[in-house]
């Protein structure tokens, strides 16, 4: 097993908690380091677990796993975990991992899943949406469909974004989340391969050439993936076809940094909308 057999990595790096009488990681670890790289992996498939599930009317039990140790860990290592979908039977799905520091390996596994009925463990074919998300992923293809559009073709799903996002989860009131701008702004709603809308985000004319973007929301799972930066650079692509030279926006502070990684400058003091730190940030096109 080596590192090219594996498009997706999980990196982490042992905690003193993880080493045991030895001042190795103690084996049992391993297993959790696999769990926690299959979390990640369903995000890289941009497919939130639960609400997958939920979509497809099931669930997945683990049925066995495996675990091959060839080197030990040892404190405040860097670890990458490999993990990849090896194969689908007709209710199983067979994963196969690898914990490498650098270029050795460390740790192999295999971990073997059931698709069962979502209230009982009895078996259920593997749904061919989720069979072609795993051979897509697998096969280096793109797992996200970032459309751009406008409201009457967006709206419904940008809508189910925004209210998960700004009216559940940070309790903006109803009333200031929807606008008249809406209907007069360029939108772009990230769709994975079942359909799912995951961010969102719209643009507006804020002066002649300088445009203005907002409303940028991405469900909670989705968050850290990527997904949100599709969406972004969806919006200041619409925006230098249509001949902006600047854009503007209002970032919630806590997402300062991933607007300054997409190049964007604060300027001027904080403010409060909507009772939530923000700041006004800026780039050129």
């Amino acid at each position: 097993m080596t590192r090219s057999e594996f498009r997706f990595f999980d990196r982490l790096r042992v905690r003193w908690a993880e080493i045991d009488a030895q001042k190795i990681v103690f084996n049992g670890h391993y297993l959790m380091y696999f769990d926690t790289a299959i979390a990640g992996y369903w995000r890289a498939l941009a497919l939130p677990y639960a609400e997958t599930m939920q979509l497809l009317d099931g669930d997945l039990f683990v049925r066995k796993a495996t675990v091959e140790y060839l080197a030990s860990a040892r404190y405040d290592d860097v670890l990458d975990v490999g993990m990849r979908c090896a194969h689908i039977g007709n209710s199983s799905i067979v994963f196969k991992g690898g914990v490498f520091r650098q270029e050795q390996l460390l740790v192999s596994g295999e971990l073997v899943y059931v698709f069962v009925e979502p209230h009982a463990p009895v078996p259920k074919p593997v749904p061919a949406a989720l069979r072609g998300a795993f051979d897509t992923f697998e096969a280096g293809g793109e797992m996200l469909d970032v459309r751009v559009a406008d409201w009457p073709t967006l709206g419904a799903a940008a809508q189910a974004v925004r209210t998960a996002v700004f009216i559940n989860e940070q309790k903006i009131p109803a009333e200031m989340e929807w606008d008249e701008s809406d209907p007069d702004a360029v939108h772009a709603v990230a769709f994975n391969r079942l359909g799912m809308p995951l961010a969102t985000g719209r643009l507006l004319q804020h002066a002649p050439q300088v445009a203005r973007i907002g409303r940028m929301a991405s469900l909670q799972p989705s968050r850290g993936s990527g997904i949100g930066r599709a969406v972004l650079d969806a919006l200041l692509q619409a925006a230098r076809e249509r001949g902006d030279r600047d854009v503007v926006l209002h970032a919630q502070t806590s997402a300062a940094a991933f607007y300054a990684r997409a190049g964007f400058s604060a300027r001027g003091a904080g403010f409060e909308e909507a009772g939530i730190p923000h700041i006004e940030m800026a780039r050129a096109l």
